[in-house]
């Protein structure tokens, strides 16, 4: 078995984020680290970030940093990862692309404790950068330029400290003095008699003149503190020196200046016993002077403000600001704009509405008693303290206004795939989120669509077109709709209503609207061409004798129409602006379709007009003066052919940005995609894909300032480019008839459509992935789900420990009928996620179980679990002597401690859904300790309980144990079963096969697998063979010798005897790994299934991150080779961008084994055309058949 290993949702969750200006423009860029990709993100002019660069680095980003050189206008970002490596990266504009400047090696690769990359820190005018290890290394570089202006590094200088943690570090603000550093440490090799040792902010400072880096005198700060946090100098208006933040104070340090420090304000309802640390921070700086924002753990912001006097900080003031949800980094970028990377879900784009410069900080004081830690008192009552806390109420938002919310599906906790819509297409229903911000994410394959307007049409239009007045204007002017007998003429602005006396025919049926030249329109009808210029100059030509026309096409300069009875006539502007006749050609039968090429930039005309016959061909002729209308190339199809569209798309290849392709939309519901060489008119490298059982209609479109092609079928697809990459996606929208593009000064760039009798204008904003969302909210982090095989609704189980419970509506809290404003309720709960909760403590527990109508994303009903039950499994059984009902099973934990592990009592809860759909609850039973996994099992329900697998029946009052099995090690995570033979994962112990005796009544395991793998999950793929992830993030797929698994089914004892005698002290027969890979991100589902219908069969796996993958098993021996020697060019030719060693990053744990990587595979196109050549040719093929196969690959997934 080999597998290709592909991405189809790129990593959502950020781990951190900085700004700068990369482009070198006047605008800002935020550039964020997803774990193993790194994207640069842009405002635009909406108040959307949009993602201008996704690369991936195939390793660890651990740390990042933004500097710039002194007197410089543009930002290099220097990363640290796991490659052992540090790297200088700028960015290409022009290209698009990430330049590595420097890689520098000063390590092993790898996460490791001593091993720098963990914190970097820049000076502030970036002359130097300290990059250090968690503990003992620290490395000094110098930056500076050579003669030629470009940057330049230094030798490594070393400041180790041997026996040190670091916690933080940064860089101090000292004007043009030697470079400084601040760094968090605690040393632990002196430790006082029952004390911890003692953080110190020490500093490290670089000697430029003797090129040496000088450790000063350590300052004792909080043993508490956490971060370290540079504060502007002397050139910036500011004292200089750092904020230390500890837990409920932020210190100010400066050499050369008193300490001072400030009380962080705390919550009213926080938790007196636990303390406040500061999480993420951002400096902001208004016209005048400069602050800072800080956050605490509770997600609460604090505007926090040095007052100063004579140049020496006297105080620090904190003003509570507004709430949002925990960042792992907030960055205020140019114009008012704050961007927060949020831990889990959502991640927000906001705008600052108040600064509150004119406030002071004014807050209530409340005592509270604090529990301490007195070693020299055995009275109880001695550690008992009165402290005094600054508190306050949070509040919404108040000060920052919401502009936009990039998504993030970070957790994943599970997926299934699944047609709940009755679409014909499944769609992807994943778990995502942690706490109240919590959600289901319906995902669909295709493009979101927006839809502006819609409205209904007197009758059944046949197309539709837009144009202006004159080039020169920005906007439309017209929408045209044209119908059997008449046009319909509609005016664009504030309301879109009837024009008249507009110049154009409204009595005939029209073919073809367009503007050509600067100030001009051209009809085409069945009789003829209306040419309608500005001052209302109007020329008509009338077609010859009885013919009509029956197709046209233009361009900007050029006019093609088709005759009835098989000619073709061809115009052009001349110099005065005048339509005129320049050649015609008799094909000698009639025309299917036609289409004309855009026209290149700085040309007068185009070379080539495409003309679809109905012998199943289509022809390509030249527009050249020389040889006008004749024939260049002929391409047989194997049906005819329904529409053409010649456009100029970017992104196919590194050396295709001004390549011709010919789309051939074919009456089967085929697209060909054929492209065009720009000297000859040959047409090569033929594409083909299944758009839907419709002809496709093809459309020319500019989205987002770039060529596209829209294709209607049975379903609209897209045509793009994205990121410098020919993307091709369906749109999640009705059926279209006909489409055109759109502009006016409310919605600049759409498109207006049109679908039966109904008018629309649409809009595509998000064109960087591959699936559009719908969200189901939830109330707790989700940890399974299922859907019920009766009614198809999705049942799931949310559990959230040391969480506050979710607002209950007062119908639901009250059981009766009340009056009650739904708006309020719905604000207290938007309020509730947003702001959050007290956290009640360790070994406390909120759960529910939720029935969800996916056909409607709403919520049929939710029970909530009291008495401190936290649900862990579910499953639907239907039991034997029940005729068939399908109940639904909970197995909940009552006051459980995670560590150690330890559950004062379990519960089963059986439920059955009723005709009204809610939950009622048939009973419950109680078992010894947490119901971890539950399994329906031949009219059974088959129960895992910590160490043991159980087998139950239904009873009247509780479930009957039948059977039990204690030969599992640890503790059981999950249990699938196939016949007679059950599959089980182990928390530490991997997974085991067991195999149930009837005759017996007693369960064998059989077989196991020799090393020890924390399974996090795992999937049955056939009898023999599964699949399952590990916490480290590799994905191992594990197999029975089918000699052993013939043994053991032929075996009458079931392998009794073995199992009693058993093999390296576990079950007798082991299992062998047959593909190893490593995914870089925790794997927290795993499933087997099919994404489109008749698709190829895969492995889709989702992350802690976000990320949703694939593994999809080759068809061919001859595929595999392919692609395994192109995965091999591609490691020696285009290496990873951070000096990570690709081979070494699959193997991270385990060496990889029979998986070839698809993206590292997928960066064939993001090379230059020479490196793109050299690789083709070791594989003896063309650079556009191996995008070809790359293409193809990913299609028999999507």
């Amino acid at each position: 078995m080999y597998l290709y290993n592909l991405t189809l949702q790129s990593p959502t969750s950020i781990v951190q984020a900085v700004y700068g200006n990369f482009s070198g423009s006047r605008g800002t860029e935020i550039m964020v680290a997803r774990g193993k990709m790194l994207e640069l993100l842009r405002p635009d002019e909406s108040g959307r970030l949009e993602s201008i660069l996704r690369v991936d680095i195939f390793g660890v980003i651990r740390s990042m940093v933004p500097f710039r050189l002194t007197g410089a206008s543009k930002d290099y970002v220097i990363v640290g990862s796991d490659s052992g490596r540090i790297v200088i990266l700028e960015y290409n504009p022009t290209k698009n692309t990430f330049d590595k400047i420097h890689q520098e090696t000063f390590g092993k690769s790898g996460c490791r404790r001593i091993v720098p990359g963990q914190y970097l820190a820049t000076d502030p005018k970036g002359r130097a950068v300290m990059i250090g290890a968690v503990e003992k290394q620290k490395f000094v570089y110098i930056l500076n330029r050579d003669s030629a202006a470009r940057l330049t590094i230094s030798s490594p200088l070393e400041a180790h400290k041997a026996h040190t943690v670091v916690y933080s570090m940064c860089g101090v603000d000292v004007g043009f003095d030697n470079p400084r550093f601040a760094c968090l440490e605690q040393d632990y090799e002196v430790e006082e008699e029952g004390q911890p040792p003692q953080k110190m902010l020490t500093y490290y400072e670089l000697d430029l003149g003797l090129n040496t880096v000088v450790r000063k005198v350590p300052v004792p700060v909080d043993s508490r503190s956490n971060l370290v946090i540079t504060v502007p100098g002397l050139t910036e208006d500011g004292p200089g020196g750092v904020l230390v933040c500890a837990e409920d104070y932020v210190y100010y340090i400066n050499q050369n200046q008193r300490e001072v420090r400030v009380e962080i304000p705390r919550r009213r309802d926080a938790d007196p016993s636990r303390g406040v640390l500061i999480i993420s921070h951002a400096m902001v700086k208004p016209k005048t002077g400069f602050f800072f924002l800080l956050q605490s753990e509770y997600g609460d912001l604090y505007r926090t403000n040095l007052v100063i006097q004579n140049q020496e900080v006297v105080d620090i003031e904190m003003i509570y600001y507004d709430s949002i949800p925990p960042t792992i980094s907030l960055v205020v970028i140019r114009g008012g704009f704050l961007f927060a990377a949020s831990e889990f879900s959502d991640h927000g784009f906001y705008q600052f509405q108040d600064l509150l410069d004119d406030v002071r900080p004014k807050y209530e004081r409340a005592s509270f008693q604090v529990q301490t830690h007195n070693a020299n008192s055995l009275d109880p009552l001695d550690n008992i303290i009165t402290r005094d806390y600054s508190i306050f109420e949070p509040r919404p938002l108040q000060n920052l206004s919401v502009l936009d919310e990039p998504m993030s599906m970070s957790p994943i906790t599970d997926i299934k795939v699944v047609d709940l819509m009755e679409e014909q297409t499944p769609q992807i229903y994943a778990l995502c989120g942690r706490g109240p911000r919590s959600s289901i994410r319906v995902m669909r394959h295709g493009l979101a669509v927006n839809e502006q307007a819609a409205s209904e049409l007197p009758g059944n239009p046949a197309a539709i077109w837009t144009v202006k007045t004159s080039a020169a204007e920005a906007y439309d002017k017209y929408i045209v709709v044209s119908f059997s007998n008449a046009t319909l003429i509609l005016s664009i602005g504030a309301d879109v209503e009837e024009a008249h006396n507009t110049g154009y025919l409204t009595t005939t049926h029209t073919l073809h609207m367009a503007n050509i030249g600067e100030d001009g329109a051209i009809q085409v009808h069945t009789s003829g061409i209306r040419h309608v210029r500005t001052e209302g100059r109007i020329h008509d030509w009338k077609t010859p004798g009885r013919k009509t026309i029956v197709h046209a096409t233009s361009n900007e300069r050029q006019v093609v129409i088709a005759l009835s009875g098989g000619d073709i006539l061809y115009f052009e502007l001349d110099t005065t602006g005048q339509l005129v006749e320049v050649d015609k050609k008799f094909m000698g039968r009639e025309v299917a379709c036609l289409d004309i090429g855009p026209v290149p930039h700085g040309r007068q005309r185009t070379k080539f007009l495409a003309v679809g016959d109905w012998d199943n061909t289509v022809r390509i002729f030249s527009l050249d003066p020389d040889d006008c209308l004749q024939s260049l190339s002929v391409q047989a199809l194997p049906t005819h052919p329904e529409s053409l569209c010649i456009a100029q798309m970017a992104g196919y290849s590194a050396d295709t940005a001004g390549t011709l392709f010919l789309n051939i939309g074919l009456s089967n519901g085929v697209l060909l995609r054929s492209m065009i060489d720009q000297v000859t008119g040959e047409l090569t490298d033929t594409r083909t894909r299944f758009l839907g059982t419709r002809p496709v209609k093809l459309f020319k479109m500019n989205l987002h300032e770039s060529s596209s092609v829209f294709a209607l079928s049975s379903r609209p697809w897209l045509c793009y480019s994205y990121h410098n990459r020919f993307q091709m996606a369906p749109l999640s929208y009705t059926a279209l008839d006909y489409v055109s593009p759109f502009s006016s000064e409310q919605c600049p760039d759409g498109c207006v459509a049109i679908t039966g009798n109904s008018l629309r204008i649409l809009t595509i904003e998000d064109m960087s992935g591959l699936f559009n969302m719908r969200t189901i909210p939830l109330s707790y982090t989700p940890r399974r789900f299922i859907v019920h095989p009766v009614n198809n609704y999705i049942v799931t189980i949310e559990t959230d420990h040391n969480a506050a419970p979710m607002p209950v509506p007062k119908k639901e809290s009250e059981g009766m009928d009340l009056e009650v404003d739904p708006e309020a309720q719905e604000k207290e709960i938007r309020d509730f996620k947003l702001i959050g909760g007290p956290k009640p403590g360790p070994h406390s527990w909120v759960s529910c179980i939720r029935l969800v109508n996916p056909m409607e994303y709403k919520t049929e009903d939710v029970i909530h679990f009291g008495n401190n039950e936290g649900a862990m499994s579910l499953c639907t059984c239907v039991f034997h002597d029940k005729e068939g009902e399908v109940f639904l099973v909970v197995g909940t934990a009552k006051n459980m401690s995670l560590q150690p592990r330890y559950c004062a009592e379990g519960y089963i809860h059986v439920y059955r859904v009723t005709d009204a759909n809610k939950l009622e609850l048939v009973h419950k039973t109680q078992v010894e300790t947490v119901p971890s996994a539950l399994c329906p099992f031949q009219g059974r329900l088959l129960v895992g309980c910590g160490k043991s697998l159980r087998i139950y029946d239904m009873g009247k009052k509780k479930l009957l144990r039948k059977c039990e099995n204690r030969q599992i090690p640890n503790f059981i995570t999950n249990i699938t079963t196939q016949g007679d033979r059950i599959y089980i994962s182990d928390i530490q112990e991997a997974i085991h096969f067991a195999k149930y005796k009837k005759s017996d009544n007693q369960i064998y395991v059989f077989a196991d697998q020799p090393t020890p793998r924390w399974v996090t999950s795992f999937q049955m793929l056939d009898y023999d063979t599964v699949a399952s992830a590990d916490k480290f993030g590799n994905i191992f797929i594990s197999r029975l010798p089918s000699q052993t698994s013939d043994e053991v089914e032929e075996d009458p004892t079931g392998s009794k005897f073995k199992v009693e005698q058993g093999y390296l002290n576990g079950a007798p027969h082991k299992l062998e790994d047959v593909c190893i890979f490593h995914t870089g991100e925790t794997v927290t589902t795993l499933q087997k299934t099919a994404l489109v219908p008749g698709g190829a069969e895969c492995i889709l796996y989702g992350t802690t991150m976000g990320t949703v993958g694939a593994l999809l098993p080759f068809a061919s021996r001859e595929d595999l080779d392919f692609f395994l020697h192109l995965e091999m060019y591609l490691r020696q030719e285009n290496p990873p961008l951070c000096g990570r060693d690709h081979l070494s990053y699959r193997s991270y744990y385990y060496p990889v084994r029979a998986v070839i990587d698809g993206d590292m595979c997928e960066q064939f196109g993001g090379l230059d055309p020479a490196k793109q050549k050299s690789i083709a040719d070791e594989l003896l093929r063309t650079p556009m058949e191996v995008l070809k196969k790359l293409e193809d690959t990913r299609n028999r997934l999507l």
